[in-house]
């Protein structure tokens, strides 16, 4: 019987025993289920690598979208799938999957589903700050969206209790607060094309939110490549206009002060002073330099077949 890891997080907002009892008992159908409990992040991602080393299968992250980011990087470019058992608050891997949220019948989807190559972003910096290497599983940023998760994190009750709304109150606050005068103080070059920025945002797969359900997109077509808006002032009036387009499928571009790249091979983003950034919710620091690029199948998912 092929073998599954089955990553545990309690803290995440949907997590409860009788969930977990019923996901481990309908994956036994299938697969000899171990499950771990790492104790933070780090330990969720060797967990991940340590089982692809040791001939798992399958890799499933219990838990929302920061474990499931912490797992798929311990995976990235290892044969071993990924498999995503929804308890968190927002669940953007899993909706861009298709996955049901009620845990037990994603597990057993995970059991009938099917596997499928998956694009991740990878993100380099030698920062003066720090050096990192990190890849992103739906969405990446720099500016308005990583500070709205740095005090998201500082407030752990509200993310746990109100998700969504607490991201969107977070993001007027800082809209009419610290970005009403804050000046482009990002250099962005993408692709040979050279713009001024105060925030940017990357999406790899179509949809990716502060409001839950309704998926925001750069493109209004779906694609698996990278898109990019790069966004010169942050007012309301053109928050409000990104997010309405963007809802609405309709093309960013046409907003003033966005510039909007599709399908790109490379973002190098210089910033002064240095700017925080995130990966899917997860605050990664700050930095003044940093190079993204498509990782083209750098992950193996496994999702539900359509005939089940």
């Amino acid at each position: 019987m092929r073998r599954l890891l089955l990553i545990a997080n309690p803290s995440a907002s949907g997590f409860t025993g009788a969930a977990l009892r019923d996901v481990e008992a309908t994956l036994s159908n299938k697969y000899d289920v171990t499950t771990a409990w790492p104790n933070g992040p780090a330990e969720s991602r060797q967990a991940a690598a340590d089982a692809a080393e040791d001939g798992y299968s399958v890799v499933a992250a219990m838990g929302g979208d920061g474990v499931v980011h912490h797992v798929a990087n311990g995976l990235a470019f290892a044969p071993t799938a990924l498999g995503v058992i929804p308890t968190g608050t927002t669940n953007v891997v899993a909706r861009i999957l298709g996955i049901p949220l009620n845990p037990e019948k994603a597990a057993s989807r995970l059991v009938s589903g099917m596997q499928q190559p998956f694009t991740l972003a990878h993100i380099a910096t030698e920062s003066q700050l720090a050096a990192r290497s990190e890849y992103a599983v739906f969405s990446l940023g720099l500016g308005l969206d990583a500070d709205v998760v740095a005090v998201s994190d500082q407030r752990p009750a509200a993310k746990y209790h109100f998700s969504s709304l607490n991201f969107a109150a977070i993001a007027t606050r800082q809209v009419l607060s610290t970005y009403r005068t804050r000046l482009p103080n990002m250099l962005v070059e993408c692709d040979g094309q050279r713009v001024h920025a105060a925030t940017v945002l990357v999406q790899i797969h179509g949809a990716y939110t502060y409001w839950g359900r309704a998926p925001l997109r750069i493109r209004p077509d779906p694609g698996d490549g990278l898109s990019v808006v790069a966004i010169e002032r942050v007012s309301a009036t053109a928050t409000i206009g990104l997010a309405a387009r963007g809802l609405m499928r309709r093309p960013m571009a046409k907003q003033a002060g966005a510039h909007v790249f599709n399908d790109i091979e490379k973002l190098i983003i210089e910033a002064e002073p240095a700017a925080r950034f995130q990966a899917d919710g997860e605050l990664l620091g700050s930095t003044d330099s940093v190079e993204i690029t498509p990782a083209y199948d750098a992950l193996t998912v496994i999702v539900p077949n359509g005939s089940s």
